[in-house]
């Protein structure tokens, strides 16, 4: 499910901080170097190169990646340099500090908290308080008005059951008593804050599925009838990303791309926290909704050593 293309024999992490270590010196820095390195090599391997750089060299790759470079393909370069846990701690962080409206800034976290195995979101909430000196709970708390608020923290503070249990019986009972908030209009219920926040992903999409059946609709096209104000939104990616994660990064790369500009905060984003997770799948779904690739939309709409450093995490041979 991986995009990313680590060699067959992988040099040792000394012989890669050499490699780095060259491309920082001189009149300029060697940009398709550091794609070469960096970007074929997985999260536990790019930990060992930034312990061993600083081992040999005494000063931060990542914070020589940060001197040496600049623009989106820094952005992308250093957030792959990142161990995911601690990547992902910095983008909620950011998200937060942002207090803009709307919900799009939120999506990271959502994506941190649902569709990111359990053990990977307790990583997350550990790193964010040994970087920001508070949890994450706090900040939302701090930065994110009612009722979204009580929406995020219930999803960021769950640890779900990782195995895949199923009782039909629960999932009838909590469809029901789903739809019975939509219908009601209460879309910050304490049930659904509690189903959605306690279950497993694979028991939530037995409930979504018994939704259907049931009720007729899919649970996001009645919470997208019930209204379309912020709260049903958040609502709409939560389900998503439980539901069908690649379907949700499908869509988040394909509207960072629509239109006059590219978001490429988010485009990174994308392929960044999905290329060694699912970014097979993504591109399976990306191509059935589009009828283009996504290396295609990415070569149309990046440039230079960012695009050649995306493509790299797709899988390309730059």
């Amino acid at each position: 499910m991986s995009t990313l293309r680590v060699p067959d024999i992988v040099p040792p992490p000394a012989e890669d901080s050499e490699k780095l270590r060259k491309a920082f010196q001189g009149w300029g820095t060697d940009e398709k170097a550091i794609i070469r390195v960096l970007g074929q090599r997985n999260a536990s391997q790019r930990r060992i190169i930034r312990e061993t750089y600083e081992q040999l060299y005494k000063e931060s790759l990542i914070g020589r990646l940060h001197s040496e470079l600049s623009g989106d393909f820094r952005n992308a370069v250093i957030l792959w340099a990142y161990d995911p846990p601690e990547r992902d701690a910095i983008l909620a962080e950011r998200a937060l500090q942002k207090r803009k409206n709307g919900i799009s800034h939120l999506q990271v976290i959502v994506e941190i908290a649902c569709a990111s195995s359990p053990h990977h979101l307790m990583l997350v909430r550990q790193k964010y308080c040994s970087l920001f000196q508070r949890s994450l709970e706090e900040d939302i708390t701090a930065n994110v008005s009612l009722p979204l608020r009580k929406l995020l923290v219930g999803m960021v503070s769950s640890y779900r059951f990782d195995k895949e249990m199923v009782d039909l019986d629960v999932a009838k009972l909590e469809a029901a008593k789903l739809h019975e908030a939509i219908n009601k209009k209460q879309l910050d219920h304490d049930d659904v804050v509690w189903i959605l926040s306690t279950r497993n992903v694979y028991q939530l999409q037995a409930t979504f599925e018994c939704y259907k059946q049931n009720y007729g609709n899919s649970i996001d096209q009645d919470i997208k009838r019930c209204s379309n104000d912020d709260l049903a939104s958040l609502l709409r990616v939560i389900i998503y990303c439980i539901a069908s994660p690649e379907k949700h990064f499908a869509e988040v790369i394909r509207a960072s791309i629509v239109g006059l500009g590219t978001d490429e905060d988010s485009l990174t984003r994308a392929i960044v926290m999905r290329a060694e997770i699912d970014m097979m799948k993504i591109r399976g779904e990306y191509f059935e909704v589009n009828k283009t690739s996504i290396d295609n939309a990415v070569i149309g709409d990046t440039s230079g050593d960012y695009k050649d450093f995306l493509m790299t995490l797709l899988g390309a041979k730059i």
